[in-house]
């Protein structure tokens, strides 16, 4: 299993990292700090999984959402400190299939 994660926090990242080796050691992780590298990265590296930030510096992370399910059922999941009802409905709207505070 291959995860994109796009985040520009080193922690998140991190974090995400050591999840999936205790969970699943034979997954990799890849990362990309922002929306244009998420894009680039996906397209490149074909991952099972996207697990994205609303937060990315150079895009919003609902974009990079968008733009991935335009071409891609792969299942996609927000990971954010932005909790609110109307952030949570926009990711589900904008094509992700959970959405994680």
């Amino acid at each position: 299993m291959k995860v994109l994660v796009g985040d520009d926090d080193p922690d998140i990242v991190e974090a995400v990292n050591i999840c999936f080796a205790l969970r699943w050691p034979d997954a990799e992780v890849v990362d990309a700090p922002d929306g244009v590298t998420a894009l680039s990265t996906f397209e490149a590296e074909e991952p099972d999984v996207v697990i994205l930030d609303l937060g990315l510096p150079d895009m919003n992370g609902l974009e990079v959402c968008k733009t991935i399910r335009e071409d891609s059922q792969v299942p996609i999941l927000i990971l954010t400190a932005r909790g609110g009802e109307l952030n949570k409905v926009q990711g589900l709207e904008m094509g992700a299939d959970d959405y994680i505070t």
